[in-house]
């Protein structure tokens, strides 16, 4: 039997039905089927190799070829009769035993009075070309979900990935698909993506986990899982036939797609092993691509997270370019620019500190030239900076060879390490310095069988007490205790022992022999059980601190007796006067013990503006500025008035706030009464020295009148006709007696003492009194008075009469300067000017003449007592120091200058507000 016999004879089965055959052997060995037809077209014999298993229908008579042996549909080629068919291809379909059908291909010719059909199997090359259109079709599929999946969204990639599998196994006519991945080598196995068909069970479930159940599968070919195999790829697939078909790439085997209910029975013609392989590399391919890249994204973003949050990152040298490569989020965190990340070596060393400048140098050369590992941390330079160092610990190293070879590194920001690092080292070398060279020792007694012995002290004993740890036992301590206190040496071991700590004070001797005092506290630790350890110690040496206490106690009572017999009366008092403490001179003032002084107030004997101006000067103590002085009066039990000098300085908290007031006050009332008598002398000096002037000034309108007088006379005699005469000369005398009268009233005033209180006045006032004193006088000498713009409408604390008399002292010596020099230069012509001027602060008068000015030697001088530069026997030397004390006592100042013209002084007044 040939090849194409058994085929055909498997295809088409065997019938035990005879057809006709030929008697001629040649012919019953033709390959293929031979029909021998009559002229319409039946079957008249069949020969060949291929013409057992055709199935014949059950007609009478001859069988036709239509309806005996062709598969319906297949006679569209056959119309008419064999002679119409003559020159044609026929290709006809045969029914075989079975249902099998036989393609054919052949033609018709004659034969003799028949007709010869020559048919030839075609069915190899129709299941061929069904396979690849199979094939191709799978191809189109397979290529197009490989570009969704590699097309899509990340968010829809599940979906894609299940509307591909739900297309494979529709055209492969599977009922269940699955696709299970492994995310690395070591890693589990899991369920990425399932399909399941709507009359299908469902096998599996989305990323359900397999573990290692298809670790021992080999991955080169699919593999069959049958229901004699492997029980727990049985239970996966739910008892049922079905295929595994592996995807490898280079990381290993990392993808099987899994064919569920799916038999051999199942295994059509149209998809081979390999186009399975083929429909699973395309697959599993865009999808792990897309997974790997999705894993890299979020490793490079946590990467870059982790290395923000570190402040970390890799840098690497290009030996071609000889460029220093460093990760974004590195060259970021170092102020270098980000965009390109390159930078020159040069570069790279200025961005740290010069004095880890040289060392990096120096050992990344190291790692260029001999490949030694780079290992250093360094600072970066910010001379601005105000806040710690910033640290990086700094790494390099050399991959590879050749052509191939690479130096990389990171950089790490070890800022907050090295930071508490140097900080402990610094606290550690401090406290080692401190404890060293303090008066304190640490010590540790092991607690032997009641005992105590020594067992550590700091280095600090040796400074403090000059014995060493070997020196320190339990029988020289106790040779070193003072015997005094011995007593006290033993309770302290046994407090500890009873109460578990204890603080005493006794004295121990050094190597020189000398006694220290010792503040000893100590604490004694047990173990788990409540049995004692050890006791952990601190002698501090309190000697000067003893000794210093003992002094004070010593001296507290001289202390005491000084200020109880001291002169001065020294007082503490609230910041709203209330007194706290006060010594026997305040009490004797206030005729009361010092007993009763705490308690009483101050305000009690000061006036509503002293204690006002008190207050307000209490008020303005700070801790910068606490100390205040003042001038203040009082009005005591028995006396009239009273002036003290109080000097106070506050006393105030953490917070800046003013506690407690300590003064000391001297009593200034017989200075104060003198320099009251001394101004009022001034006072009557100045007055005297204007009573020739003012006795001009009273004889002047005396006279006027006494002229009006003798002229009245003389017009009476002529009768009645001169009324209106009469008239305007009383109406004269009137006004000269009123500027007579004005002259004496000012004189009276102005010689009267000053008030006690100072009162709030207009300066314009006391310009005006000095103005209507001098004026007439000064116009009769010849001398010009300027007193334009004196109005002002400010306010000043002090005595009216005390600035009149600054003012007309200081318009004195001006005329008195003016007179002087019209002596030498008749065609002088003298002026004295008055001005006024003020701002927000004070208001300023000055008094100015054309005398020349006053010799710039003599300035500095020339408010001083007794110093004068007029001739012997005109001048006190007093009127411009009186004066200088009485702008002084004011709050003011009075100041002298020389302009083009002559002198110019300036009475500066503080206001008041209103």
């Amino acid at each position: 039997m040939s090849p194409s016999e058994g085929l055909f004879g498997r295809l088409l089965g065997r019938t035990d039905e005879r057809l006709p055959e030929s008697t001629d052997p040649q012919s019953r060995t033709h390959a293929g089927i031979q029909l021998m037809l009559d002229p319409l077209g039946h079957v008249i014999e069949i020969h060949g190799l291929q013409r057992y298993g055709l199935a014949r229908g059950s007609d009478d008579g001859s069988p036709r070829l239509l309806l005996s042996y062709l598969v319906p549909g297949s006679t569209l080629a056959l119309e008419g009769v064999p002679a119409d068919w003559v020159g044609h291809s026929l290709d006809l379909d045969f029914q075989c035993a079975g249902l099998r059908v036989v393609h054919t291909r052949g033609w018709v010719q004659p034969q003799g009075g028949s007709w010869l059909l020559q048919l030839l199997d075609i069915s190899d090359l129709r299941l061929g070309s069904e396979q690849a259109r199979s094939r191709e079709r799978c191809t189109q599929l397979i290529l197009g979900l490989a570009g969704q999946l590699r097309q899509c969204s990340s968010s829809r990639l599940s979906e894609v990935m299940h509307e591909a599998l739900r297309s494979v196994a529709q055209h492969g006519r599977v009922p269940c698909m699955a696709l299970a991945l492994r995310e690395g080598p070591q890693a589990s196995w899991y369920m990425h993506s399932t399909y399941h068909a709507f009359d299908a069970p469902q096998l599996w479930l989305p990323e359900q986990n397999l573990g290692s159940l298809l670790d021992p599968l080999g991955g080169t070919s699919p593999q069959r899982v049958e229901r004699d195999g492997n029980p727990r790829l049985n239970d996966l697939f739910g008892n049922a036939d079905g295929v595994l078909v592996p995807y490898s790439d280079q990381q290993g085997l990392c993808a099987w797609l899994m064919l569920g209910f799916y038999p051999a029975s199942l295994h059509g013609p149209q998809m081979s092993e390999s186009d399975w392989m083929q429909v699973c590399a395309a697959l599993a391919a865009p999808l792990l691509d897309r997974l790997r890249e999705q894993q890299h994204l979020q490793q490079s973003e946590r990467m870059e997270a982790l290395q923000g949050l570190l402040g970390t990152g890799w840098w690497e040298w290009s030996s071609t370019s000889e460029l220093l490569e460093l990760a974004p989020q590195l060259a970021i965190n170092l102020d270098a620019v980000a965009e390109p990340q390159a930078m020159t070596r040069q570069a790279w060393l200025a961005l740290f500190h010069p004095a880890d400048r040289d060392e990096l140098s120096g050992r990344f050369n190291e790692l260029l030239e001999h490949g030694k590992e780079l290992l250093l941390f360094a600072r970066v330079h910010e001379p601005q900076a105000t806040e710690p160092a910033r640290w990086y610990r700094i790494q390099g190293q050399v991959l590879g060879s050749g052509t191939r070879r690479r130096i990389v590194g990171f950089m790490l920001d070890v800022s907050d390490i090295k930071n508490q690092q140097q900080q402990v080292a610094a606290a550690h070398a401090r406290l080692d310095n401190l404890i060293a060279s303090s008066p304190a020792v640490i010590y540790v007694q092991r607690y032997v069988e009641g005992a105590l012995v020594p067992a550590f002290f700091s280095d600090s004993l040796k400074p403090l007490l000059g014995w060493t740890l070997e020196e320190c036992t339990s029988e020289t301590l106790i040779e070193w205790v003072h015997p005094d206190d011995l007593e006290q040496f033993f309770g302290r071991t046994r407090q500890l022992l009873r109460e578990g700590s204890a603080r005493n004070r006794y004295r121990l001797r050094d190597r020189r022999g000398d006694y220290h005092w010792l503040l000893d506290e100590a604490k004694l630790l047990r173990n788990d059980l409540g049995l004692p350890v050890e006791v952990v110690g601190l002698w501090l040496d309190i000697t000067e601190a003893t000794e210093a206490a003992e002094r004070v106690k010593n001296s507290e009572e001289r202390y005491r007796i000084l200020v109880e017999d001291s002169p001065a009366m020294i007082c503490r008092y609230l910041p709203d006067l209330t007194l706290t403490f006060g010594n026997q001179p305040l009490a004797s003032y206030l005729e009361c013990t010092t007993a009763q002084l705490p308690g009483i107030n101050l305000s009690s004997w000061l006036s509503t503006e002293q204690r006002e101006a008190f207050v307000q000067r209490i008020a303005g103590l700070t801790p910068q500025a606490p100390v205040s002085t003042a001038e203040i009066s009082l009005q005591l039990p028995g006396r009239e008035y009273a002036w003290w000098v109080w000097s106070d300085r506050g006393i105030f908290d953490e917070q800046g706030n003013l506690l407690e007031v300590q003064a000391v006050g001297r009593d200034n009332t017989e200075v104060r009464r003198s320099q009251q008598q001394l101004t009022h002398s001034a006072k009557m000096a100045t007055l005297g020295e204007m009573a020739t002037g003012l006795a001009h000034e009273i004889n002047q309108p005396l006279n006027v009148m006494r002229m009006a007088v003798v002229n009245v006379l003389k017009r009476l005699g002529n009768g009645d006709a001169q009324i209106d005469y009469l008239q305007d000369k009383l109406t004269r005398i009137d006004g000269q007696i009123q500027r007579a009268a004005r002259v004496v009233d000012h004189l009276r005033v102005f010689g009267r003492r000053s008030e006690i209180e100072q009162q709030v006045f207009n300066p314009a006032q006391a310009m005006e009194g000095s103005v209507a004193l001098l004026g007439e006088g000064l116009r009769g000498k010849g001398v010009q008075l300027r007193s334009e713009g004196q109005a002002c409408a400010v306010q000043v604390r002090g005595h009216v009469d005390q600035l009149e008399q600054v003012l007309i002292n200081l318009m004195v010596n001006a005329r008195d300067a003016l007179m002087s020099k019209r002596e030498t230069d008749r065609d002088f012509e003298p002026w004295i000017a008055l001005s006024v001027e003020s701002d927000a602060q004070s208001v300023r008068l000055w008094v100015d003449d054309n005398a020349g000015g006053i010799d710039p030697r003599l300035l500095e001088r020339i408010f001083e007592p007794f110093f004068t530069t007029k001739p012997i026997g005109l001048g006190t030397g007093l009127g411009l120091s009186v004066s200088y004390g009485i702008i002084d006592n004011m709050g003011g100042r009075l100041s002298v200058s020389n302009t083009e013209h002559g002198a110019r002084f300036c009475v500066e007044l503080p206001l008041v507000a209103a």
